[in-house]
């Protein structure tokens, strides 16, 4: 019975030791700053650890000498350092940043931008100064551009009786640099927080994009729980704005990002974890099964209400363009 275990606990050693040189050479491959050099330092990582594996004897001298790769790997990666200071693509150029006094915000650079096309567009950053008590509620926008399974959250807060600002949780990509859902999982993209007049962010996918598909629902969160929600945002991105952190599919990404502002708000009260945060196109799906979302339409009714596609090509450059989006839907009156 002893030697079984020792087999299983080998082979489970083996398995995890098998995934963590996965990953590093991953992280070599991707992340080695040298141009070019990414693909010769993994070879090397790999042909050392084929080396332990078949020159050294016995199998704990084979474990912890690569176990003491990876761990070489990972410190070295540990090292990489974000930065706000690289050549940025235009749509990411500035950082929001913004000062509280009070029941008085104003924000930095505020993004609304006039677009022509996707990639054609004016640039228009904004300093606005907000009421903290006209803060009413928050929205909750779904984008989807392809897989029924993944999807990007947009959070939007309503000011007054027509005023909203979404932020959106994105990739600071720089000039040239692509987004891939591989690099993703690695140190290639700085986190940013775009600040924005749904005008720009949300007409951007509905009006601009090709492919994308964008849902809109109503939050039961109250005039207090958005107003905090709102709070421990700015401060999010006050924090970025002095200390610039990386982007992770993982562990910090659009979604991630959400949950750990509500979750601040909401502290034992939030959402218990679930898949549906990671595999986030069913995270309506679950907000909706939490009773989050205004409405009391069986699910599928209540998303296909939510599509606002059609309303925002028809709102098109319109000033109420926020109202004209949510008029006959589900939780925002007539």
């Amino acid at each position: 019975m002893l030697g079984f275990l020792r087999i299983i606990g080998l082979g489970l050693i083996w398995l995890l030791l098998a995934g963590l040189t996965v990953w590093a050479a991953a992280a070599l491959y991707v992340d080695f700053p040298l141009q070019g050099a990414g693909l010769a330092a993994t070879v090397v990582y790999l042909a050392l650890v084929a080396a332990c594996f078949t020159l050294l004897s016995g199998q704990r001298r084979k474990i912890l000498a690569c176990a003491v790769l990876f761990l070489l790997v990972l410190g070295w990666w540990w090292t990489l350092q974000p930065s706000n200071a690289r050549d940025w693509q235009g749509d990411v150029a500035q950082t929001p940043w913004a000062e509280i006094d009070g029941d008085k915000v104003t924000i930095h650079n505020v993004r609304n931008f006039d677009y022509r096309t996707e990639t054609d567009y004016t640039p228009n950053w904004e300093t606005r100064t907000y009421d903290l008590k006209d803060v009413r509620g928050a929205d909750i926008f779904l984008t989807f551009w392809g897989s029924p399974w993944i999807a990007h959250p947009i959070i939007s807060f309503q000011f007054g009786d027509h005023d909203h600002l979404a932020f959106s949780v994105e990739t600071r990509k720089e000039v040239g640099e692509e987004y891939s859902a591989f690099r993703g999982f690695f140190r290639q993209y700085e986190l940013v927080y775009i600040i924005a007049d749904e005008r720009d962010v949300i007409r951007l996918r509905t009006n601009y994009r090709t492919g994308e598909e964008v849902y809109l629902y109503r939050s039961i969160a109250t005039p207090e729980t958005a107003r905090a929600v709102f709070l421990d945002y700015l401060r999010g991105a006050n924090d970025l704005a002095r200390d610039p952190a990386f982007y992770n599919a993982i562990t910090s990404n659009c979604t991630t990002n959400i949950r750990i502002h509500t979750k601040a708000v909401a502290g034992a009260k939030a959402a218990p974890w679930d898949w549906r945060l990671l595999l986030n196109g069913k995270s309506d799906e679950f907000a909706y099964q939490q009773g989050r979302l205004v409405g009391d339409l069986p699910f599928d009714q209540l998303k296909a209400q939510a599509h606002i596609n059609e309303a925002a090509r028809a709102a098109d450059q319109a000033a109420d363009f926020s109202d004209l989006i949510r008029v006959g839907r589900v939780g925002f009156g007539s």
